[in-house]
């Protein structure tokens, strides 16, 4: 699970306006011909029934929070949360689903959208829902950071005193960012991942919501500039030109410091303490216990410990 967990990240904001923008051409003003469910796992209502949806046409979509949702004739709704594996996926018309890891088939005219979850641990889901009300039940309430003004965001930071890092990946304050955008928001934003909310001053909340606008958006238009007029079939948090998502112990592209991480049950905070920590190491509770006295408290320090070590003073 944990390599599963290190290979796949749940898509967010940038990746699933991606996703919505490319299905747009494809599924809209087109008819749902059939649905075909293949794990059990995947649907998780029963009322309406999901062959209801079929030889309705896709009116529209659009987002809330992390789920897709799919505007049926009828006033249905097909509601699809992907979560940290689960990916979508444009086929011919009528293709097969994939034994191990395909949960549903949705056919259209033109061409079949997929479902896969790669995963052993079935956390996607799809709900079937009629009436625009049903959907409030999927609004987590968290602020469409790209359409919010300063006041706003400072709003939402000032309502629970958390970690900066907790705060912009909780669903209720902030909609559909996670684990890897929240790391290069706050990179650019030259902020301490666990600095608490109710600690920042005004202009550390000016630059971390200009951060976090030009971060969503500039992954918005390498997304879109990255998949044309094709589906985006690499749907992943890994990419090579961030600056710290996943870059544990490269160089950061600003000031060459080792980026440093924080392992948290499954998911891992990935900084540079250079820029955002001045200098200081965070404590990684794992390798705190493991090293205990010998864990190095700056970045100066554990540069000297590896200087040392290359040079044979010290064993690995």
């Amino acid at each position: 699970m944990l390599r599963v967990l290190r290979e796949f990240r749940m898509p967010e904001l940038p990746d699933l306006t991606i996703y919505i923008e490319s299905l747009q051409p494809r599924v809209v003003g087109r008819t749902l011909e059939h649905a075909r469910i293949a794990s059990p796992f995947i649907l998780r209502t029963v009322e309406p029934n999901i062959r209801e949806s079929e030889g309705k046409k896709v009116m529209g979509l659009h987002r809330i929070g992390k789920r897709i949702v799919f505007e049926l004739e009828n006033d249905l709704f097909l509601v699809i949360h992907l979560m940290i594996a689960g990916r979508f996926h444009w086929k011919k018309p009528k293709a097969s689903v994939p034994k191990k890891v395909g949960h549903a088939a949705f056919d259209f005219p033109t061409g079949t959208l997929l479902l896969t979850e790669a995963s052993t641990k079935k956390r996607a889901s799809l709900h079937l829902v009629r009436g625009r009300s049903s959907l409030a039940q999927f609004d987590r309430g968290g602020l469409e950071v790209l359409d919010s003004s300063l006041e706003e965001f400072a709003g939402a930071l000032a309502k629970e005193n958390h970690t900066v890092k907790r705060a912009l990946t909780d669903p209720r304050l902030f909609s559909a960012i996670g684990n890897a955008y929240s790391d290069e928001i706050l990179h650019r934003a030259r902020l301490s991942p666990l600095k608490l909310t109710r600690q920042l001053t005004e202009e550390e909340i000016g630059r971390l919501h200009a951060a976090t606008t030009s971060t969503l958006r500039e992954w918005i238009e390498r997304l879109r500039a990255e998949t044309g007029r094709d589906f985006p079939e690499k749907v992943t948090a890994f990419r090579k030109e961030m600056a710290v998502h996943g870059r544990y112990g490269k160089p950061c592209p600003v000031c060459g410091a080792k980026v440093q991480r924080i392992v948290y049950a499954e998911n891992e905070c990935n900084y540079c303490p250079r820029c955002q920590t001045e200098g200081k190491l965070l404590s990684d509770r794992s390798l705190a216990r493991l090293l205990k006295e010998d864990w190095p408290k700056t970045v100066d320090e554990l540069e000297s410990l590896e200087t040392k070590r290359t040079a044979g003073s010290i064993v690995p």
